[in-house]
């Protein structure tokens, strides 16, 4: 298996009630972000395409909250109150799972680049673009 060989990592919430299956190299890059809503929530960023992402179980658990531009959409589990995915500004397009909510087993290396939050219009080049 090459580097870039995708496989199925399967993550959630802490109570189990949502569940998701993301396909992601076994070594993963993550950005850990200094925003305002990641520093507090310990977020490590693994930004994926939609294709890429499915949900399992618990969409009817699933509440959204946005700020600021609204772009975002913050998912997070009604009864236990995890964010484990969500739509990033960054990427309308995909999702950014929360590798802390991914399953032990399938990640062979957590890769973590930081990313200035803080400055998000002047620092949102730096992210690579998202790969099929």
């Amino acid at each position: 298996m090459s580097d870039d060989a995708l496989i199925a990592h399967e993550g959630g919430c802490h109570c189990r009630c949502v569940r998701f299956s993301v396909l992601a190299p076994a070594e993963i890059h993550v950005e850990a972000c200094n925003c305002s809503m990641c520093r507090r929530l310990g977020f490590l960023h693994l930004i994926v395409p939609r294709s890429r992402f499915r949900l399992l179980t618990g969409a009817d658990a699933l509440r959204t909250y946005s700020f600021n531009t609204g772009t975002a959409k913050h998912l997070f589990c009604e009864r236990c109150g995890v964010e484990s995915f969500y739509v990033p500004r960054s990427h309308p397009d995909g999702y950014s799972v929360n590798a802390r909510c991914l399953e032990p087993g399938t990640v062979a290396a957590v890769h973590v680049r930081d990313f200035d939050g803080q400055h998000w219009e002047q620092s949102i080049h730096q992210l690579p673009p998202l790969r099929s």
